[in-house]
């Protein structure tokens, strides 16, 4: 059952001895179609979903920062005068946030507080940038920062790169800082635009998780962005995003194979991201189905970010006659698959693709019928908050 204010607010009491100001919630996202293209500049197609990481918190008097960790049961504390390297590996994000909004000229409180979250780790479900989100929107709530959810999705991604090591692009903050109840999110990743685009009706998202995991950092996803700035390069242009179809087939041939294989998967995803939104907008989930397909054998086969269980598990969400379409989700090496599913038939999807994946493998997956959330929240004494006011 997924967590809730109440659950997190009685988390604080028991360690603290009295409620929390604030309650922040911010949620992870699954992907529906735009795999590795957000560092390219690319679109992205990406929902926030109803798990989150939830921090209950109040004021301190000094500057420390002093968080409990419910999921790991652990406790970290530092000081926002010297915030240094080093710790449990989830307080880096902490602290890592706290760096950037104070680079960008913020003026941040003390604060302590309790963390939770249902957001499966390792997964492809962007808890990392969960737990920066809600670290962000706890800085600005207690401190009295206006939220802007590009900008702090700004500030959490530099985060990320720069003092976790992890080169990823502006999606996963993104959404988790903006996403919208009962909508996707068409994100260009050049500009920051974005347009709600609402599910058509009678289907539902259903994650796939395969109980297999990967550590990003350690993975071949920064040699996969590497390979793409020198895709770029090749063609003399800012990003892939540049380049179209047309011009892609002119010249591949005078490419270095596994190069052209990278961009291939690059430029033919940016288009499939496009006409799925088209293909939602009118109401047609066979097509946004064969989109999704088609995405999953590019990331398998020319991007080589699959792996055996996630092939497994998007065959066996094929298998099913409710399943539109299934791809793998986020970075890849692992975690897990996405499918859009006739909504009356969850339950039986769900059981079967159970079923048959554990029979192939020997794991048990995990599955989640998922619904579009809104992005980042605050909430104060039960009462969601528009405008943060100064609190310390």
């Amino acid at each position: 059952m997924p967590l809730d204010k109440k659950q997190i607010a009685r988390q604080f009491v028991d360690r603290f001895g009295q409620s929390p100001q604030w309650i922040i919630r911010a949620p992870g996202r699954v992907n529906l179609i735009g795999e590795h293209t957000d560092y390219n500049d690319g679109f992205v197609l990406p929902l926030a979903i109803d798990r989150a990481v939830w921090i209950a918190a109040r004021p301190r008097a000094d500057r420390s920062v002093v968080v409990r960790s419910i999921d790991y049961a652990e406790e970290a504390s530092f000081s926002l005068d010297v915030p240094v390297k080093g710790g449990p590996g989830w307080i880096e994000y902490v602290k890592g946030v706290a760096w950037s909004l104070q680079e960008a000229g913020h003026e941040l409180c003390g604060w302590e507080g309790v963390m939770s979250g249902d957001v499966p780790r390792e997964a492809g479900l962007s808890s990392s940038a969960a737990l920066e989100i809600a670290t962000a929107r706890a800085f600005a709530a207690l401190g009295g920062i206006a939220w802007d959810p590009i900008a702090m999705a700004r500030l959490a991604q530099r985060a990320e790169n720069r003092w976790i090591g992890v080169n990823c692009g502006i999606m996963d903050q993104l959404i988790s800082a903006a996403g919208r109840e009962d909508h996707a999110l068409l994100i260009d990743c050049r500009t920051l635009e974005i347009q709600p685009v609402p599910f058509p009706p009678g289907i539902a998202v259903v994650v796939l998780d395969t109980a297999t995991r990967r550590g990003l950092v350690d993975s071949a996803y920064n040699q996969r962005r590497d390979q793409c700035k020198s895709a770029a390069e090749f063609f003399r242009v800012p990003a892939l995003r540049d380049v179209d179809l047309e011009l892609f087939q002119r010249v591949a041939a005078d490419m270095d194979e596994t190069i052209r294989r990278r961009a291939m998967h690059v430029i033919t995803e940016n288009d499939r991201t496009l006409q799925a939104v088209e293909a939602m907008r009118r109401g047609d989930s066979a097509a946004l189905g064969m989109l999704m397909n088609k995405s999953h054998a590019s990331l398998r086969d020319d991007y080589e970010v699959s792996s055996e269980a996630l092939n497994i598990i998007v065959q066996s969400a094929l298998n099913q006659v409710s399943c539109y379409g299934a791809r793998m989700t986020g970075a890849g090496f692992g975690g897990c698959a996405v499918a859009v599913v006739d909504r009356e038939s969850t339950d039986g999807f769900a059981r079967a693709v159970a079923a048959d994946y554990q029979a192939q493998t020997g794991h048990t997956p995990a599955i989640y019928v998922c619904h579009p959330s809104n992005g980042a929240e605050a909430i104060s004494h039960g009462w969601h908050v528009p405008e943060e006011r100064r609190a310390c």
